[in-house]
């Protein structure tokens, strides 16, 4: 789907200044508020005049430092980006099977929940604007290849079946997992979290047929 047009478009001169103590102090006050705004407003609904607001600064030093609501949901996306790729499957013996992914999908869900309405305003900027969705395209391939990889090394080792393929068994079980935490806690669907934890880890060994012990 192509990009829809900003609500707010920028003035024509954007080139930012060489940044100074000042301006990264401001910088990142926006990038702060506009965090807090996204989470509180949705992606759709999110306004420069309240980021602005929010960081303590006038509108017109937004665009000293972004060319647009666009540009600073992106920089706010980047600093959550490696706190949601979380470690892959453990695969160094037997008895810390289950246990490396049982952490594994704790790790996720905990961040996700921490992050559910960032999570739900990225949702929200994929599905209108290509941008975000080749973002959000990306941060889940980054987990799907350090996946496949763990799978990979689980079948060499004889702890994996065989038959599956990697690639497309790290996909499908990185979209199961994603698509639940998106349901329980973006989209207010409660489940309790151990026995979410649970039942995920579960999956995963049976998906794989890994050894329970």
């Amino acid at each position: 789907m192509p990009s829809m047009p900003s609500a707010e478009p920028a003035p024509s001169d954007t080139s930012a200044p060489r940044r100074t103590p000042r301006g990264t102090r401001t910088r990142d006050a926006l990038v702060a508020g506009a965090r807090r705004i996204f989470e509180r407003d949705g992606y759709l609904d999110s306004r420069i005049v309240d980021i602005a607001a929010e960081a303590g600064v006038a509108t017109g030093s937004f665009y000293t430092h972004f060319a647009s609501k666009d540009d600073v949901f992106a920089a706010v996306l980047a600093d959550l980006q490696d706190e949601m790729l979380h470690a892959g499957v453990s695969d160094s013996s037997r008895t810390e099977l289950r246990l490396g992914v049982e952490e594994a999908n704790r790790a996720y869900l905990e961040s996700y929940r921490r992050n559910a309405a960032l999570m739900a305003a990225m949702e929200q900027a994929a599905a209108v604007d290509r941008r975000f969705l080749q973002l959000r395209l990306q941060r889940s391939q980054a987990f799907i290849d350090r996946s496949a990889a763990a799978i990979t090394r689980l079948q060499e080792a004889g702890l994996a079946d065989p038959e599956l393929d990697p690639a497309v068994t790290a996909r499908a079980l990185s979209a199961m997992v994603s698509r639940l935490a998106y349901v329980t806690f973006a989209a207010d669907q409660p489940l309790p979290f151990e026995t979410l934890v649970e039942t995920l880890t579960r999956l995963w060994m049976n998906a794989l047929r890994m050894p329970q012990a």
